[in-house]
């Protein structure tokens, strides 16, 4: 079970360049601290064979940049920390490094974003002290390449600058951030970009000390006796990536900043280094939080804005051990064989992968039903807006029928990675199509 969802996971790298426009990615994060980093071709070629077609780059690594050209894979390029305070100081600085390490690629390098440093506002006093001018200057330096409508500027910062984090709807920014972190959503807002989030469920749930099931960290399902519910607005939360996404746009609210979307620049799970830092835990909440972005929606309070997501890491770097997804000879930690998925076709939304399909067993006990149900629709990725009420499936409206409707999205999603039609015994394959 847990190598085919392996499977889902690395394919679904992949999945994401075949969907529609607007969908939501998974990106993967590539750090070069490491002894033994393979070439840059080398890397790019794990990046294919993975159909991985996102990835971020901490620094402007001439190699991987050149490597990459050509490719059609996206790429996020890094300022480090410790460039920040010069280009924040001298704009002639930020034009050279955009001449350098952008223009000099772009477009054979499919640039997209650049990523002032990483969490500054937390770790760097002095370089966070010139942050949204060092952001200035890049995107002044862009607009005098012409670039600046197809590469956006944006900072990643953790979760550490939210003062609390639950309930989200009393979140807010610390105090002492606030001045610098208003100019830099004013810059956000000025030039269409994003707020760029460090997001890990891990940290949180470690800091936690308990409050929280790991359940909600690695985003599995929760018994309805720990359903987590914010008291403000009964919005109820299943996993604490949601709760650190809308106590994020909430402490962005407090600032009058509403419209401002949120991309997750990290998020991963270690795989080595306590009782819960395993590799059954990385491998489950990398499974559920590839099923979760693939849902299309956001955050209980912004549920039509979708998550963009890159995973945290590549390799693992020398200084931040046990969180690499890939060993430096391009094999995965999660070792399992690969075979390349299915295609789908057609642009319907239900469109089959083969001639079955997923329904409701005939005589299926009613709680198990629902709990599928549930399941299917949230953790398990399927897109059961459909049948809401007022929406084309909502009727009939009954447990049975929900639930075929259900069952049936999420094997379709799925099939090509293994995934399969039970849902506790509820659920049975059929060749007579649901829909007609």
């Amino acid at each position: 079970m847990l190598e085919k969802w392996i499977v889902t996971f690395l394919f679904s790298f992949g999945l994401m360049s075949t969907t529609a426009a607007g969908s939501a990615f998974i990106g993967l994060n590539i750090g070069t601290q490491l002894s033994g980093l393979p070439p840059a071709p080398e890397i790019v070629n794990i990046l294919k064979q993975n159909q991985i077609t996102h990835v971020r780059l901490f620094n402007a690594d001439a190699h991987l940049l050149e490597a990459l050209s050509n490719t059609s894979i996206q790429v996020i390029v890094g300022v480090t920390n410790e460039e920040v305070l010069e280009i924040g100081e001298y704009p002639s600085k930020a034009a050279s490094w955009i001449n350098k390490n952008v223009a000099a690629y772009f477009p054979a390098t499919n640039i997209t974003a650049i990523a002032v440093g990483s969490n500054v506002l937390t770790t760097n006093r002095k370089a966070a002290s010139v942050l949204v001018s060092a952001m200035n200057n890049l995107h002044n330096a862009l607009v005098s390449s012409n670039l600046n409508n197809l590469i956006k500027v944006s900072s990643p910062q953790s979760m550490d600058i939210i003062a609390k984090m639950f309930p989200p709807s009393i979140a807010h920014f610390n105090s002492s951030f606030d001045s610098i972190v208003f100019q830099l959503l004013q810059f956000l807002k000025n030039t269409n970009s994003y707020f760029m989030l460090n997001a890990y469920p891990y940290y949180g749930f470690l800091k936690g000390n308990g409050v929280f099931p790991i359940e909600f960290a690695l985003l599995e399902p929760l018994p309805p006796v720990k359903q987590i519910v914010d008291p403000n607005t009964l919005l109820r939360y299943d996993s604490m990536f949601d709760t650190m996404l809308d106590a994020t746009y909430n402490s962005m609210a407090v600032l009058n900043f509403s419209t401002i979307p949120i991309l997750v620049t990290e998020s991963g799970w270690p795989s080595i280094g306590g009782t819960d830092a395993t590799n059954e835990n990385a491998a489950t909440f990398i499974k559920n939080l590839v099923l979760r972005v693939q849902n299309d929606s956001g955050p209980p309070s912004r549920p039509s804005v979708p998550i963009n997501t890159y995973v945290y890491e590549m390799f693992d770097e020398e200084n931040k051990r046990d969180w690499g997804l890939f060993t430096t000879n391009g094999s995965r930690v999660y070792a399992l064989s690969l075979s390349n998925p299915q295609k789908r076709t057609g642009n319907n939304n239900n469109a089959s992968f083969s001639s079955t399909f997923c329904v409701v067993r005939n005589g299926a006990d009613t709680s198990k039903l629902q709990k599928g149900l549930n399941w299917a629709c949230g953790q398990g990725g399927a897109n059961c807006s459909a049948i809401q009420k007022g929406e084309a499936c909502y009727n009939p409206d009954t447990i049975n029928d929900h639930a075929s409707y259900s069952y049936n999205d999420y094997y379709q999603k799925m099939i090509r990675f293994g995934g399969d039609c039970d849902f506790d015994g509820t659920a049975m394959l059929t060749v007579v199509d649901p829909s007609e």
